[in-house]
């Protein structure tokens, strides 16, 4: 019998944006929920999208050896 892990494991479901009186609101799974001011939303998903392009190269070059 496996016992189940304590590590955290990566969420598969993407969290849904919208925006309400001038702020930026994330929504994400299990409850997961932020606002941001415009500008700190837009630096946030230019990182998450960065680091998201970083993530599946570095997935390919696992993939590859």
């Amino acid at each position: 019998m496996s016992m189940p892990s304590n590590e955290p494991q990566p969420e598969s479901e993407p969290g849904i944006a919208s925006a309400e009186n001038g702020l930026v609101l994330l929504d994400g799974p299990d409850g997961v929920a932020m606002t941001l001011t415009a500008d700190a939303a837009a630096r946030t998903g230019q990182s998450l999208i960065e680091a998201a392009a970083l993530a599946e190269s570095q997935k390919t070059a696992t993939n590859d050896v």
